[in-house]
């Protein structure tokens, strides 16, 4: 079962910040209705007393229940704690108490030791794992309930065909749940970078376009040197306007770009080689967009420091869970400190272009410098919105 649990969490959604609040949300409602459960199974024990053929017996597994659901409580409230290990141990738990009842009240029992007690467990599983967990908890609890019965009564098969339904269902809720949760801290987040990415802009052209264009037409006034310094600044002038009007436009229609084309694009004849899986590797639009950024960072530095025309090569590799892209030259490398220097007089190039951006989406961007040459690892995890 331990085996299956893994394959359930693999299907399952990405676990994000507020598919975590949400779980931990539905947990604290069942909690909650753990409670009330076991004070229903003791009560109900308790009046059918004369029920038991063991009362010792039964007096142990009511005591199992209370201290279960204790420490169930506990255990749930932290996100840390919801492993595997817990989520079986619970379901085992609750199957053992109802494989047991005939032992402890007879062959001919009519209602089981734990009743609605189990409720807990197939809950927790359907909302930990969701629409598979549900079913799966649920069609155990139901099937060992039914084999142990001589007669199944009409009352008897209703009960666990709810079991069965009312675990897949929740653990469907649970993940449509979780996945409008994301959906809407991805928009919130959407929404924040535009506007700030609209105030920069404002910024931007109040400020350092002015400027350039100011270098640009003096420059030329004065000639010389100077003229050369004022067509530099046009050119930047330029592409920082054209930036900021691609900001500025509507939003990329589609929703995944196959970074294997994205990078081709790249691609220079006798500077830059690019090498890239045979197939499509599809990445979300914003996580492509920024990596492809990161890329393009990679290579500038090469440009800057090592040569406008020196080879530099980038790689790309597909795994289900991650992307690793590679951008190496032959050049010097960086002399120790340099990138520390840097960023203490306030030139963040490397910091915000490379790193901040890989960090941003979750990854990692590793260096690797030395007199071979210069290599960044840039490392971003694959997310998917499939549901199993």
């Amino acid at each position: 079962m331990l085996g299956f649990c893994c394959r359930l969490r693999r299907v399952s959604p990405p676990t994000t910040p507020a598919a975590t609040a949400v779980e931990s949300g539905l947990f604290r409602a069942l909690a909650v209705l753990r409670v009330i459960l076991v004070l229903n199974a003791v009560g109900l024990n308790v009046y059918r007393a004369d029920n038991f053929e063991h009362p010792a017996a039964a007096v142990m597994c009511v005591g199992a229940m209370a201290l279960w659901t204790g420490f169930a409580t506990w255990a749930y409230a932290d996100p840390r704690r919801r492993t595997a290990v817990l989520l079986v141990t619970d379901l085992a738990l609750a199957v053992a108490l109802v494989a047991a009842t005939p032992a402890v009240k007879g062959a001919s029992f009519n209602a089981t030791i734990p009743g609605f007690w189990v409720a807990g467990a197939l809950l927790a599983w359907a909302a930990h794992f969701r629409t598979g967990g549900g079913l799966l908890a649920g069609l155990l609890l139901a099937g060992v309930d039914l084999s142990l019965r001589d007669h199944i009564r009409q009352l008897d098969y209703g009960n666990a065909f709810l079991l069965v339904i009312g675990g897949a269902v929740v653990g469907f809720l649970c993940g449509s749940l979780q996945r409008m949760a994301t959906e809407r801290d991805a928009a919130e987040r959407a929404a924040a970078v535009a506007a700030e990415r609209a105030r920069l802009a404002r910024v931007v052209h109040d400020g350092v376009l002015q400027v350039l264009a100011l270098v640009q037409r003096r420059g030329l006034e004065l000639g010389g040197d100077l003229a050369e310094l004022g067509r530099l600044a046009g050119e930047q002038e330029r592409s920082l306007r054209g930036l900021i009007r691609a900001e500025e436009g509507a939003p990329a229609t589609a929703s995944t770009v196959d970074l294997v084309g994205e990078l081709a694009r790249l691609e220079r004849s006798g500077s830059v080689t690019v090498s890239t899986p045979a197939f499509p590797v599809e990445l979300p639009a914003p996580v492509a967009t920024e990596l492809l950024a990161a890329t393009r960072a990679c290579l500038d530095n090469v440009r800057v420091h090592v040569g406008e025309d020196a080879p530099a090569w980038v790689l790309l590799e597909a795994f289900p869970d991650r992307v690793e892209l590679s951008v190496r030259d032959d050049g010097p490398g960086i002399p120790p400190g340099r990138l520390e220097t840097a960023a203490e007089t306030g030139r963040l190039g490397v910091r915000e272009s490379i790193r901040g951006r890989i960090e941003d989406l979750g990854g990692t961007a590793t260096l690797v410098t030395g007199e071979l040459g210069t290599e960044w690892e840039l490392v971003v995890p694959r997310g998917t919105g499939e549901d199993g």
